[in-house]
C-alpha cells in the first residue's frame, strides 16, 4: 500500500499540513500567554512603578491612618481600571505586613491562593526587614496564575497589595485558539488531500506511461514513442526515454548483424572453431571443427573430453590476455593444431579454441626432406667428376691463355667445393632426419674441447682482424656425447660469428656448468640479426642476408645441422639476449648426455 506514489504524496502532504499547524498552535499558544503576561505586569509597573511616585506617595501616608487598609483600598478602587480588576479573574488584596492576613480587597479572602506565593512570601521578606524596595514581581509562564505583591510601609504600619489573576482570560483565549487551530487542520487536510492527488496524477501518470513503455522496451518492442506533453524534468525525462530507446534499438541491430556475419563466418571458413565457457561446457562448434575431429559434437560436450589432454582447462583460463596456447593433434591420419586463447578475463568468460588441419604441410615436409637427400645422392657423383675435370684441365695446357684457363678453372673449383659442401651438408640433415647418424657417445672434458674449436678457428680469426677470447672457468665436468659432432656445432657458431663480423671485431666465448647442464656462449659485434628473422635463423636454408652468406660460402644449413645435433644430445641452441650491436649464441647440453626416449 505505502509503495504507491499516490499513498506517498499524500503522506508527506498530510504530515507537512499537520506538522505546520502543530507548529503555528504552539506558537500562538505560547504568545498569546507571554503576551497576558507581559501585559500583566506592565499595567504593575505603570500604577505602581517609579514613575508614578506620586499615588505610592498617596499609599503610604494612607498606610499611617489607623483605617489605613480600607484608606489603601479606597484608593485602589479609584484605580481599579488602570490594574485590569474585573472582579472575576483579576482582583486585588490588602493584607498585613506581618502575618500576611486579609484586611481589605476587591472581593473576599477565599479568592486568595491556599499557600503562599513567591511573591507574596519576597513581599513579607521585605516588610520583615524594612526594604520598601524588595517587590514580589516575578513572573512564571507555566504556572496556572499570575500575580504581584507590593509591600506598603507607613508610620508603624506596614501592608501588602496583592494582586493575582486567575489566567481564566488566557486559558479561555487558548480553548478558542486551539478550536481554530483544529478547525484550519481539518480544512488543510482536506485540501491537502486533494492538492495531493492532482499532484500525484500529474506526477505518476507520465511515470507509469514510462514504465509501460520500458516494460515493452524489455520484451523487445522498440516501436512504441511516448508523446512530450511538458518541458519540465518529466518531460525532459520522456524525451531521453525515447532517444535511449532509439539507440538501443540501432545498438541491438548493429549487434544481431555482427553476430550474423560471425555466424556466416563461422559456418563457413576452413578453420575450426571451438568455444567453451567459464565451466568448460560447449558454446560453439563450426561445421569445419566437427569435419576435422572426425565425430560429432554434442551440445552437453566437455573441453576435458576433447582438448583435455593438450593443455589443462584451469590453466587456460587463468592465462592473461593477449597471452595463448599452442598445440597439436593427431586425429586418425590427420595433423591438427591448436591455437587456444581465454576469450575474456572475467567470471563469464571462457575459452577459445582454433584449429589448422596442417597433415599437408607435414606431407610436404617430409617429401622435401626425402627430395634433399634424392637431390644429394644424384649430385655427388656428377660433381666430382666436374672437380677432377677441372684440375685436369688445369694441370695438363690447353690452347686458351694458362692465366685465363687458370681463372675459370680456380672458379670452378671454388663453386664445385662450395657445391660438395652443400651435398655434404644435405646428406648429414638427411642422416640426422632418418635417424640413420648414430651418436658416438664417449665421456669426455667439455673445456677441453671449446679450447680445441676455439684453437682450430684462431688463423680464421686473425686473417680478419678479429680479437677472438676465450673465457674459460675454473673448472667444467666431463660430459657425456658424441665429440665430433658437438666440435662440429662449436665450429659452425663460432666460424659464423668469425664471417659475419665486420673486420677488427670482438668474439668472445665463454662457458659455465651448473648441477645438470653444461653451457657456452658465443658473443659477437657483429651486424647481428634483425627481430623479425630470430624466430627462423635455424630454418633450412634461410639466411638473413643472402648475399653475403655467398660471399663467405655459407649454404644456409649449417645452423639447421648444428640444431639436430644438439637435440639429438637434449639440449638446446638458441640466440640469447643481446646488449647493443651483435649477436650471442647459447648452447646447453645435459651433463649426462642424452636421455633414453620413453617408451
Amino acid at each position: 500500500m505505502f509503495r504507491s506514489l499516490h499513498m506517498k504524496l499524500m503522506l508527506i502532504l498530510l504530515l507537512l499540513i499537520t506538522s505546520l499547524m502543530a507548529v503555528v498552535g504552539a506558537f500562538l499558544t505560547t504568545s498569546v500567554s507571554s503576551f497576558y503576561i507581559d501585559t500583566f505586569y506592565q499595567q504593575m509597573s505603570d500604577v505602581f512603578g517609579e514613575g508614578n511616585g506620586d499615588f505610592i506617595a498617596t499609599l503610604r501616608s494612607d498606610a499611617e491612618a489607623p483605617d489605613g487598609a480600607e484608606q489603601i483600598r479606597l484608593l485602589l478602587d479609584a484605580r481599579a481600571g488602570e490594574l485590569g480588576i474585573d472582579y472575576r479573574t483579576r482582583n486585588y488584596f490588602v493584607l498585613d505586613g506581618e502575618t500576611g492576613a486579609f484586611l481589605a480587597g476587591s472581593t473576599d479572602a477565599s479568592e486568595l491562593p491556599r499557600e503562599q506565593t513567591a511573591n507574596l512570601l519576597t513581599a513579607r521578606n521585605a516588610v520583615a526587614t524594612g526594604d520598601a524596595s524588595l517587590v514580589g514581581d516575578e513572573s512564571d509562564i507555566t504556572a496556572s496564575y499570575m500575580d504581584v505583591a507590593i509591600p506598603i510601609f507607613g508610620g508603624d504600619n506596614a501592608y501588602i497589595i496583592y494582586v493575582l489573576d486567575t489566567k481564566d482570560t488566557v486559558s479561555g483565549l487558548n480553548s478558542q485558539l486551539f478550536l481554530i487551530i483544529m478547525q484550519a487542520l481539518i480544512i488543510g487536510l482536506l485540501i491537502s488531500v486533494l492538492l495531493s492527488f492532482l499532484l500525484s496524477k500529474t506526477m505518476v501518470g507520465p511515470i507509469e506511461k514510462l514504465t509501460a513503455s520500458a516494460e515493452k522496451v524489455a520484451a523487445g518492442d522498440f516501436d512504441s514513442r511516448l508523446t512530450v506533453e511538458s518541458t519540465d524534468e518529466i518531460g525532459i525525462l520522456t524525451g531521453t526515454f525515447n532517444e535511449m530507446a532509439g539507440v538501443l534499438q540501432a545498438t541491438l541491430a548493429a549487434v544481431e548483424n555482427e553476430r550474423n556475419k560471425l555466424d556466416t563466418l563461422f559456418l563457413h571458413m576452413t578453420d575450426g572453431v571451438v568455444a567453451f565457457d567459464h565451466d568448460g561446457v560447449l558454446i560453439h562448434c563450426n561445421p569445419a571443427a566437427t569435419s576435422m575431429l572426425q565425430r560429432t559434437v554434442p551440445a552437453e560436450s566437455t573441453y576435458d573430453q576433447l582438448f583435455g589432454s593438450v593443455y589443462p582447462f584451469r590453466e587456460m583460463l587463468a592465462l592473461q590476455r593477449p597471452n595463448y596456447a599452442e598445440g597439436e593433434m593427431l586425429v586418425g591420419d590427420r595433423t591438427l593444431e591448436l591455437y587456444l586463447a581465454p576469450f575474456s578475463d572475467q567470471a563469464s568468460g571462457g575459452v577459445l579454441i582454433v584449429l589448422h588441419d596442417v597433415t599437408e604441410q607435414h606431407r610436404n615436409e617430409e617429401r622435401r626432406k626425402e627430395f634433399v637427400a634424392n637431390v644429394s645422392h644424384e649430385l655427388r657423383t656428377p660433381l666430382t667428376n666436374v672437380r677432377s675435370y677441372a684440375e685436369t684441365l688445369r694441370d695438363g695446357g690447353g690452347e686458351i691463355p694458362q692465366d685465363t684457363a687458370n681463372s675459370f678453372l680456380d672458379i670452378i673449383i671454388t663453386e664445385t667445393d662450395r657445391m660438395t659442401h652443400i651435398v655434404q651438408d644435405l646428406l648429414t640433415l638427411s642422416r640426422l632426419d632418418a635417424g640413420n647418424a648414430e651418436l658416438v657417445l664417449s665421456r669426455f672434458p667439455f673445456g677441453e674441447a671449446i679450447e680445441s674449436v676455439t684453437r682450430a678457428n684462431a688463423l680464421a680469426a686473425k686473417q680478419r682482424l678479429h680479437t677472438l677470447v676465450y673465457q674459460p672457468p675454473e673448472s667444467l665436468p666431463l660430459i657425456v656425447g658424441d665429440r665430433s659432432r658437438l666440435e662440429q656445432v662449436m665450429m659452425n657458431i663460432i666460424s659464423n660469428a668469425i664471417k659475419y663480423t665486420p673486420n677488427g671485431g670482438h668474439i668472445t666465448i665463454t662457458a659455465g656448468s651448473s648441477e645438470s647442464e653444461v653451457w657456452m656462449e658465443v658473443c659477437d659485434d657483429g651486424i647481428g640479426i634483425p627481430e623479425k628473422d630470430r624466430e627462423r635463423i635455424f630454418d633450412r636454408f634461410y639466411r638473413v642476408d643472402k648475399a653475403r652468406s655467398r660471399e663467405s660460402g655459407g649454404t644456409g644449413l649449417g645452423l639447421s645441422i648444428a640444431r639436430e645435433i644438439v637435440q639429438r644430445h637434449h639440449g638446446t641452441i638458441e640466440l640469447a639476449p643481446h646488449q647493443g650491436p651483435g649477436t650471442t649464441v647459447r648452447l646447453t647440453l645435459p651433463i649426462g648426455g642424452p636421455r633414453p626416449l620413453p617408451n
